[in-house]
């Protein structure tokens, strides 16, 4: 992959859609949507273990929102977990041993010619993770999922507003609250002309390189750090397929930084 410049990235998507607007949504990415609510397909890939986070997060993610799941697909292999592969159209969610890379969490999004998602993934990093508490897992598999929908931060200064969007430990931030709930609310009755969500069937491998098949959050690596406070960090990558990745990442207790961004 060519090495991406700063520069380059300011230049073709704008220094304003990196960080979140007033209101925590995460810049303008948002899936395209007819303004009718976002049907959003989910391939589960977390082990038993993140079940129940991971159905409850989706559950919690749905209520009082026009955010609806349809799962099209299941698959928690450790090759599949590991890998995470992000589907046109889906969500996937998942979990593994990444490594002691310096993140625990890692929301990834792709996005097509008009800045609209097309494709995410939530990883949790089982390396940090597994030995946290239920409501600290709880809270970092909401937050990467928030993230996929479009919103980020309401703070990274540790301080808590009882939702699983900030920074903060406390029990009570497991879960969205009624402003999460409301911003997702105004930003999926927006229509924009066209629907990048697709439910038309279950996943299907691609045999070919990326020109045929698009590029893969996994593939591309992370890119370049674009802005951090404390630990909430967003890296920009440029696909070979011509597309842009997008990570949210957080870091886990003790780092200021990713390890391997290769």
């Amino acid at each position: 992959m060519k090495i991406i410049t700063k520069l380059s990235i300011i230049a073709l998507m704008g220094s304003a859609a990196l960080v979140a607007k007033a209101g925590h949504q995460w810049a303008d990415y948002h899936w395209a949507t007819l303004g009718n609510g976002l049907n959003l397909p989910v391939i589960d890939s977390v082990s038993p273990d993140w079940q129940a986070s991971y159905t409850q997060s989706l559950a919690e993610w749905e209520q009082g929102t026009p955010i609806a799941h349809n799962e099209v697909g299941q698959d928690d292999s450790s090759r599949t977990r590991k890998q995470c592969r992000a589907a046109d159209g889906k969500m996937r969610v998942c979990n593994a041993n990444y490594g002691y890379n310096g993140w625990a969490g890692l929301a990834s999004i792709n996005l097509d010619s008009n800045g609209h998602i097309v494709k995410g993934t939530a990883k949790m990093n089982d390396s940090y993770l597994a030995s946290s508490s239920v409501a600290y897992r709880n809270h970092v598999m909401c937050q990467e999922i928030g993230h996929v929908y479009g919103l980020g931060h309401t703070s990274e200064d540790g301080s808590s507003q009882q939702t699983c969007m900030d920074y903060s430990n406390d029990p009570n931030s497991q879960w969205p609250n009624s402003h999460d709930r409301q911003l997702l609310t105004q930003m999926y009755s927006h229509d924009d002309g066209y629907e990048t969500a697709d439910g038309s069937g279950n996943e299907e491998p691609c045999r070919g390189g990326p020109k045929k098949c698009g590029s893969n959050a996994a593939d591309v690596g992370m890119g370049i750090k674009v802005w951090q406070k404390g630990r909430a960090q967003i890296r920009v990558a440029k696909g070979p397929d011509g597309t842009w990745w997008i990570h949210h990442i957080t870091l886990a207790e003790g780092y200021d930084d990713i390890v391997d961004h290769h």
